[in-house]
C-alpha cells in the first residue's frame, strides 16, 4: 500500500528526541532529501502550521497560525484561551487531513513566560488518535 501523503524530513530539536543528528532537511544515505509519510507527514505539517506567522509564505500569505500575536502578553488564562482559538483556526482551515480534538494551553510551572500548547487530533484516513505540543514564549514568539 502506498503512503497517502509523503512530505520532507527535517529536525527541529524542540519537537524531536534529542540526538546529534543535523538540524533541518534531513538526507537520505543516498544523498536525497529524506521524506515521510502518513502520520508523521501530517505532523510534520501541523507543526509547520503552528509555527508559521501569517504573511511569511508569498504564495500563500494568509497560511500560518497567529500565536505570534501574544508575544507580550500576560501568561494568563485570556492568552491561553486566544492561543487554543489560534490554534484551533489555523488547523481547521489548514490542515483537512485531520480533526481536532481538543486544544489546550497552560503556563509552564518552571518558567513563567512560557505557555504550553497541546493540541490532540484525529487522522482521518487512519484514525488515528495523536498528540502534537509546543510551546510559545511571550517574550520572544514560538520557541523550543
Amino acid at each position: 500500500m502506498s503512503p497517502r501523503s509523503r512530505g520532507w524530513r527535517f529536525r527541529v530539536p524542540a519537537y524531536d528526541a534529542p540526538t546529534d543528528a543535523p538540524i533541518g532537511l534531513v538526507i537520505d544515505p543516498a544523498g536525497g532529501i529524506d521524506t515521510v509519510a502518513d502520520d508523521e507527514a501530517i505532523r510534520q505539517s501541523l507543526l509547520l502550521l503552528i509555527s508559521t506567522r501569517p504573511g511569511e509564505r508569498v504564495m500563500r500569505p494568509e497560511y500560518g497560525c497567529d500565536l505570534h500575536r501574544l508575544v507580550f502578553s500576560p501568561n494568563d488564562d485570556t492568552t491561553a484561551g486566544l492561543a487554543i482559538h489560534f490554534v484551533r483556526q489555523a488547523v481547521e482551515r489548514w490542515e483537512p487531513r485531520v480533526e481536532v480534538l481538543r486544544v489546550d494551553a497552560n503556563r509552564d510551572p518552571y518558567e513563567a513566560t512560557r505557555l504550553e500548547i497541546v493540541l490532540d487530533y484525529r487522522v482521518r484516513a487512519t484514525l488515528r488518535a495523536e498528540r502534537v505540543e509546543v510551546g510559545v514564549d511571550l517574550q520572544e514568539g514560538v520557541a523550543p
